[in-house]
């Protein structure tokens, strides 16, 4: 299994996206002075007798109450117990983990209080497989992602319950099977614990993951629909992108030129004269736009996450050299609301132009195919239903699309009073990514079936690459048969990349 070290402030996406899939995580041992410090400052603020919010006051509207010295560690434990408020299905496994992970990461950089037993804690929670079961529901992306936070640090203190092996066990159990103690918290760990945007960005950056995937699937997919179509490459010429400028654009251009070089179908009308179309529709001509753009968003969604996983977010930050506790409103998730939304319109805009492809296709009067991509239409339906199941997950993420960041509602007291609504907003992306996914998987067949019409001519090398990936798996269609588990196999073949990976050549990624 891959180990990824996690070196805070300079955590790589695809190493976060490692955590993601799996691999085992261990902090970097520099971190080890920088937690000690931070958590040695705490006991010197608290030697002052000075008011310090988070470690001897109440929390939220209650800041202004005082907490006497043989109740701090009881004020740690409370606020973790009251704000585990969460509701709804359990979040899933690799979502926790990247969470653990963030936490994990943000803790290490000293500026929150802890002490190194209970960054130890976490880090030994991760590494052994127990993943703290965290309702989805609860949070509004500030202060903090406080409810899913509360219910993962609520198992470090043997409260709830621990996912092992995908089966829930209490939480006090699970720790003493694998050796461990439930931990009391000192003070300030409880809020650090449960202070921060981890929640939101763990979702958020599985979002991208996903997007990421089904991006660089459709352009694969959408190359496949321009030759079942007969399309023109014209519009792929570079010329014409590098007037525009937009860098997303150049990339998917190119990208769409490289997986239709040397193909056969293209070749046969280049210069035919008895082809009447002078333009292809918007649909193939216009993906340098469209999916390009769709690039440059997710890119620059990517660039805010990474800068967001390698921050401290909880509240107050710890600074060792002044001894101070400083308040403020990193906690607030706005930039995860902005790039989850970010990564949802992308998602919608994939999903919706590869639709218009197969409708497109579908159709004889567009395609010049036979209707419905099937040899005897009227006996056989062919493709029509796929594509009315396109059109239904592409409205179905419309709906879905609409941004979450330009909601708020007032929570606790009114003292926090703008929230970013992150939470949702990055929760809603991996199911938006699995219809944008069953969408690209019936492109995959509709146009693999386009260009059976057109053998023996061949299409290009990465494009055969990924017919006979297609093909091995789904024979084409010749006469209606039951058509879930063509759509099935296509959909888990996006999903797992291994279209991208058959066409065997580098295309442009959202995670560079």
């Amino acid at each position: 299994m891959t180990e990824i070290v996690l070196t805070p402030a300079a955590v790589t996406l695809a190493q976060w996206k490692a955590v993601y899939e799996g691999a085992s995580v261990q902090l970097d041992a520099e971190c080890t002075p920088r937690i000690a410090a931070s958590a040695e400052a705490v006991s010197r603020i608290l030697a002052k007798g000075d008011p310090v919010y988070g470690i001897n006051t109440g929390f939220g509207k209650l800041a202004n109450v005082r907490i006497g010295d043989s109740d701090l560690a009881q004020l740690q434990r409370n606020i973790v117990l009251s704000h585990a408020a969460g509701t709804g299905t359990p979040s899933p496994v690799p979502i926790v983990r990247l969470m653990m992970a963030l936490k994990l990461a943000s803790l290490g950089q000293g500026a929150s209080g802890v002490r190194l037993a209970t960054v130890t804690m976490l880090e030994a929670m991760l590494s052994q497989g127990l993943t703290p079961l965290v309702p989805a529901q609860g949070s509004v992306g500030a202060s903090g992602d406080l409810a899913p936070l509360a219910h993962m640090a609520a198992t470090m203190m043997g409260v709830g319950h621990i996912l092992v092996g995908g089966q829930a066990h209490p939480a006090e159990a699970a720790l003493a099977e694998a050796g461990l103690m439930p931990i009391e918290l000192g003070p300030k760990e409880g809020l650090a614990l449960l202070n921060g945007t981890q929640f939101s960005t763990a979702n958020a950056l599985a979002g991208l993951f996903a997007a990421d995937n089904v991006f660089r699937t459709a352009l694969v997919t959408g190359a496949l629909s321009t030759e079942a179509a007969k399309g023109t490459d014209a519009p792929f010429d570079p010329r014409i992108h590098q007037l525009r400028r937009h860098p997303g654009q150049i990339a998917v251009g190119e990208a769409l030129r490289q997986l239709m070089s040397g193909s056969e179908i293209r070749a046969s009308h280049r210069e035919t004269a008895d082809d009447p179309r002078v333009q292809d529709p918007y649909c193939l001509r216009c993906q340098p736009q469209v999916m390009g753009a769709a690039l440059d968003v997710l890119r620059a969604a990517a660039r805010m996450l990474e800068t967001e996983a390698n921050g401290v977010s909880d509240n107050p930050l710890i600074f060792p050299d002044t001894d101070e506790a400083l308040s403020g409103g990193n906690f607030h998730a706005e930039p995860v609301a902005f790039a989850a939304d970010m990564i949802a319109m992308a998602i919608c805009e994939i999903g919706s132009i590869s639709e218009r492809r197969v409708a497109m296709l579908v159709d004889p009067a567009l395609s010049g195919l036979p209707a419905f991509l099937t040899p005897l239409p009227g006996l056989n339906s062919g493709f029509m239903i796929p594509q009315v199941t396109a059109a239904a997950l592409v409205s179905e993420n419309k709906q879905r699309a609409y941004p979450a960041s330009v909601d708020s509602i007032p929570t606790s007291a009114n003292q926090e009073d703008h929230v970013s609504m992150a939470a949702h907003g990055a929760r809603r992306l991996l199911e938006m990514a699995a219809n944008a996914e069953a969408v690209v998987g019936i492109e995959l067949l509709a146009a693999g079936q386009g260009c059976e019409f057109h053998r023996p001519l061949k299409s290009s090398e990465a494009l055969e690459n990924t017919r006979t990936k297609l093909r091995t798996a789904v024979p084409a269609l010749e006469d209606d048969r039951y058509f879930h588990p063509d759509m099935e196999v296509a959909n888990a073949l996006v999903r797992s990349g291994n279209i991208v990976r058959a066409a065997g050549l580098i295309l442009p990624s959202a995670i560079e």
